[in-house]
């Protein structure tokens, strides 16, 4: 057996969902897109599809424009919505250019019609472009306004028949209060979808949580800082919460 077809059959899913925020493209910048972090992020999911891994991302926009802070602002809240829906767009083309450096093919499929810069979202095509093995970046959310790129990525992981959703963050899983203010955090190995919604633990939000339940669709929250976190996951090793039913 190659080294190939052994690491393919080692892994725990098959194909994934990777939900991370625009923040996390940052880097220690204050705003906007950190290239050395974007390129990093990406080798990071370069280790995951050598092992055979179908990877579908959604990526967040808050570093660059974030609807509900616009809508606090006095800003109309579907104009804001959908301001932010745009930057996750800006986001999806630069993780692409990353991703394409690496040797990876990618395509980066937007839920609004914009044909110059991305292909319009219909699943059939995006199933297709996962059995071939690239990588499909779900970009401008779900197309509409008071909707989340969180619910956005819990929609197409289930449309897209994912085994699971894997959600990088700051911190290596979820914990019953900040493990940065407090010293005292607990961190859960397993919790409820209904623990998360009851304790408001902040995974996701709620319509998200919900319609993960409600399809039996795992969550796995882990550490996007840890150095080869995600491919380790896959492996069965790591830290990281599993939210499930």
């Amino acid at each position: 057996m190659s080294d190939a077809i052994k690491a393919a059959s080692d892994v725990t899913f098959k194909r994934v969902m990777l939900k991370i925020s625009g923040e996390a493209l940052m880097g220690d910048q204050g705003f906007g897109l950190h290239p050395p972090t974007v390129e990093r992020i990406a080798r990071e999911v370069q280790s995951v599809h050598e092992l055979g891994v179908e990877i579908c991302m959604v990526i967040g926009g808050g570093n660059i424009f974030r609807g509900l802070q616009g809508s606090a602002q006095g800003m109309e809240r579907t104009t804001a919505d959908y301001m932010g829906m745009l930057a996750t767009v800006m986001n999806a083309l630069a993780m692409q250019s990353s991703l394409e450096e690496l040797g990876i093919h990618t395509r980066v499929i937007s839920a609004i019609t914009m044909n110059e810069v991305a292909e319009p979202y219909i699943r059939r095509r995006a199933v297709r472009h996962l059995e071939k093995k690239r990588v499909c970046i779900f970009a401008a959310g779900t197309g509409n306004p008071y909707f989340t790129t969180d619910t956005a990525a819990t929609l197409r992981a289930n449309e897209m028949s994912c085994e699971a959703i894997f959600k990088g963050t700051k911190v290596d899983g979820v914990y019953d209060k900040d493990p940065v203010k407090f010293a005292d955090a607990k961190r859960y190995d397993v919790v409820s979808y209904d623990d998360v919604l009851q304790k408001r633990l902040g995974v996701m939000d709620a319509s998200a949580i919900a319609l993960a339940r409600d399809n039996n669709l795992p969550i796995i929250v882990f550490s996007l800082d840890e150095p080869g976190g995600f491919k380790g996951i896959l492996a069965g090793k790591g830290t990281y919460t599993r939210v499930h039913g």
